[in-house]
């Protein structure tokens, strides 16, 4: 996927800055998809040259004017053409995986801080996730569901939640069989 496409996205659901719509590629986008604000303020001065987005100057109260950008028709269609374009199902390019299999020609113990730390990184952020659902969709202060749009975030934020669930899943394994190879002495 392109950063364009994730930008219209973003821009669709609702117009903003460049800096507004930085912040929402920490916050929800940048779940799945995640850019620098240099990448972010370089295509929107490149989408907005291609016509695909427009951008107004607005005024603010003690502060300099910001630009706010939103779709212009040949954005939204360029969306609808990506979105009704066939993708390849992603495949798994995984350093750690590899690492795990290479560990065969040398200690599997050695692995074991690495896994960990990945361990704990995936647990940061199914964390972070479980609390943005919360604070978003499922809580007693969550905004109630108002359109397609947010029934469509929050399924693809349950898929990142199943994700990091599996994930984590899958390092218990791993840790579980170095931690067994390594009780089994050089060899095993």
């Amino acid at each position: 996927m392109a950063l364009d496409h994730a930008i219209l996205v973003s821009l669709l659901e609702k117009p903003g800055s460049g800096y507004e719509l930085a912040r929402r590629f920490e916050r929800s986008i940048g779940y799945f998809w995640t850019a620098t604000h240099q990448q972010i303020y370089r295509v929107l001065g490149r989408m907005v040259a291609d016509g695909l987005l427009l951008v107004r100057e607005v005024e603010q109260q003690g502060r300099p004017d910001k630009k706010e950008y939103s779709v212009a028709g040949p954005g939204r269609a360029a969306l609808a053409a990506w979105l009704h374009k066939p993708i390849e199902p992603e495949s798994l390019r995984h350093d750690l995986a590899v690492k795990i299999r290479g560990a065969a020609f040398d200690d599997p113990a050695a692995l074991i801080d690495e896994v960990e730390r990945h361990r704990q990184a995936h647990r940061d952020r199914l964390a972070h996730y479980l609390a943005g659902e919360l604070r978003d969709f499922t809580g007693p202060d969550a905004p109630a569901p108002q359109d397609a749009g947010q029934e469509l975030q929050h399924v693809v934020l349950r898929g990142g939640i199943a994700y990091e669930r599996m994930t984590i899943a899958w390092l218990d394994d791993v840790l579980a069989t170095l931690h067994r190879l390594e009780a089994a002495g050089p060899g095993a």
